[in-house]
């Protein structure tokens, strides 16, 4: 993870029972800025700080990476990141009716330090046509229900897809930057609403696994190289899982999508993939981007949601959802590929999940349908064996 604790992480002695979900100050010391917020709220809000400044932990944690590191201690970098906070927070509530219109990004732009002198370049050149994070209706382009009827019936018709109960795919992942190699993958999930992503890495990498589970109610992530390691969702995390387990099934979609509305048309290109002889990275490579149907919803809680899907197909190509932090919103993309048919059912073989601390980019071989699962693999990461 390469946020980790920004706002001054260091383990406290004692923790609520895992059945309660966690607040920053319960699990790090010396948090001022960022107290009453989730764990998991917290770490990505530490995400957003190192997108939005690309930094990474050792920038404003001295020794970070090391065993050495003290992630409580302050630093000249951690009081400045305290005011930023309550700058940005200030400006919103005294200008903006609180609403989160200021952000970090909204000045950084990947930058430590914003630019504060307009570019030639940037003047002259071709506009950035960078998307509202929120949409506006577009009028004369066909109705969110008409598009997500043909995502339906591109999946398998209504039919079949109120058959799917469960699926496993197996196969193998790749992190970003080829980090810890390949990795093998296990998907499960069970209707309605319950998924897991599994992902083990050899030992000797060092890697440590990727584990994504929901079982209905709670969800937990183990992640890599993280200051937790491993954490109960409560929070914008927690409502992201409980759609991604009810996407899974595509006949929910219109159940599980409120206040729908199309944007604009657009196209988006294929992300590589982790093998370079796939046909997504020889289409990335190439530029092939895709025309799509764009479709805006609410999903659980208020969680903004938004999806891209093949204007000729009807397939969904791309999810786009956005958790809340106190600092801005916090995406998570998921972009589908390789559509095949299995048993009726047209289902994606590869899928990659990028958030602001990582991609796992994943490769399917197999996907069985309705067959059962262990209700164990959707709760709490099982503790770590010897492999």
């Amino acid at each position: 993870m390469v946020a980790a604790g920004l706002m001054g992480a260091g383990f406290a002695a004692a923790q609520p029972a895992p059945e309660q979900p966690l607040l920053a100050e319960q699990v790090f010391k010396n948090v001022q800025a960022l107290k009453g917020i989730s764990v998991d709220d917290f770490m990505e809000t530490m995400g957003i700080m190192t997108a939005a400044l690309q930094f990474d932990c050792s920038d404003c944690h001295a020794n970070a990476g090391t065993d050495k590191v003290d992630w409580a201690a302050d630093t000249p970098r951690k009081r400045t990141a305290r005011r930023m906070v309550t700058m940005v927070a200030t400006i919103n509530k005294d200008n903006f009716g609180a609403r989160q219109m200021v952000t970090c990004w909204t000045c950084h732009r990947n930058r430590d330090r914003p630019l504060v002198t307009p570019l030639m370049e940037t003047i002259y050149g071709m506009p950035s046509l960078d998307p509202d994070d929120v949409l506006v209706q577009t009028p004369g382009l066909p109705s969110p229900q008409s598009i997500l009827d043909k995502y339906m019936e591109a999946s398998g018709g209504a039919t079949r897809l109120a058959g799917l109960t469960s699926f496993v795919g197996k196969g193998t992942s790749v992190g970003f930057g080829g980090f810890g190699g390949g990795g093998d993958v296990e998907i499960v999930a069970k209707a309605p609403d319950k998924r897991a992503t599994i992902i083990l890495f050899k030992q000797q990498t060092g890697r440590g696994d990727q584990i994504r589970t929901y079982d209905g109610r709670a969800g937990w992530v183990r992640t890599p190289l993280n200051v937790l390691g491993e954490y109960q969702l409560s929070g914008g995390d927690l409502d992201g899982a409980r759609f991604d387990a009810q996407l899974s099934f595509p006949g929910q979609i219109q159940r599980i999508l409120t206040n729908l509305k199309t944007g604009p048309p657009t196209s988006i290109a294929d992300l590589p993939g982790p093998d370079s002889q796939t046909s997504l990275q020889k289409d990335a490579e190439s530029g092939k981007n895709h025309s799509v149907n764009v479709v805006q919803g609410t999903g659980p809680r208020g969680l903004l949601v938004t999806l891209y899907f093949d204007r000729q197909t009807g397939l969904l190509l791309r999810e786009l959802r956005y958790g809340n932090s106190p600092i801005g919103r916090v995406p998570t993309q998921i972009d589908y590929a390789d559509y095949r048919a299995v048993n009726g059912i047209t289902l994606p073989f590869q899928i990659t999940y990028a958030w602001l601390d990582g991609r796992d980019s994943i490769l399917l071989r197999e996907i069985q349908t309705n067959v059962p699962v262990d209700e164990a693999k959707f709760g709490r990461p099982a503790p770590l064996k010897p492999r």
